[in-house]
């Protein structure tokens, strides 16, 4: 793992807490994730991971890791059928829990991503923000975040992007630690999984009144 620069606005304090917490945290995460990607391995195939480039830190570009969850099912059109029919009684299990994101650990290490932040959503998302909205990522992008803790997708995209916003606004090591505290709460009672009606979050495709992107 190459060394990553810590980025330049980012508390040197916050990344000496996502360092310490994540080393101490791999001793039980590495037999963990070596579980559940058998699991992937012998349920779902190859690969056992899931690489998407995803905007971080001032919407800069990193490869993010997660367990796979979905099937690659195919239409006639050699399009991906619809998330709904791909996702497999395992993946549920595994974004319940959040266990598919035990490799978003490596991103930390890595400095691309901390502990807590706004999540890493999608590079399409980029141009759809209201300059408001983007300043989420003026925080390293997170695997759990004040939004998360707040209704998770049970809320609205416009009311996720406000919450993190006020999250980049009110930083804190004890804000951070009041999340990671909450987080556990919030997947044991599997709060917000998915939004309703839905087997995972819908698109976003942008608010009224957008004024382009700003970070």
């Amino acid at each position: 793992m190459a060394p990553t620069k810590l980025p330049a606005g980012i508390p040197r304090s916050k990344r000496i807490l996502d360092i310490s917490l994540t080393l101490l945290a791999l001793p039980l995460a590495l037999p963990l994730a070596g579980l559940v990607a058998l699991l992937v391995r012998l349920f779902l195939g190859r690969p056992v991971l899931f690489r998407q480039e995803r905007p971080g830190y001032r919407g800069l570009p990193f490869t993010l890791y997660k367990f796979r969850t979905m099937k690659d099912l195919r239409g006639p059109d050699g399009e991906l059928r619809p998330d709904a029919e791909r996702l497999t009684v395992l993946g549920r299990l595994l974004r319940a829990s959040s266990l598919d994101e035990l490799p978003e650990l490596y991103n930390v290490l890595s400095g691309e991503m901390s502990l807590v932040g706004p999540r890493p959503l999608l590079m399409r998302y980029l141009d759809r923000y209201t300059a408001e909205q983007a300043r989420r990522m003026q925080a390293l992008p997170g695997l759990t975040g004040w939004a998360q803790v707040n209704g998770r997708n049970n809320v609205s995209w416009e009311d996720k992007f406000a919450l993190d916003v006020w999250y980049v606004d009110h930083w804190s090591l004890w804000l951070d630690l009041k999340i990671l505290l909450l987080t556990p709460l919030k997947v044991l009672r599997r709060e917000g999984i998915n939004q309703p009606g839905n087997a995972t979050a819908v698109e976003f495709m942008g608010s009224q009144g957008q004024e382009g992107r700003r970070v």
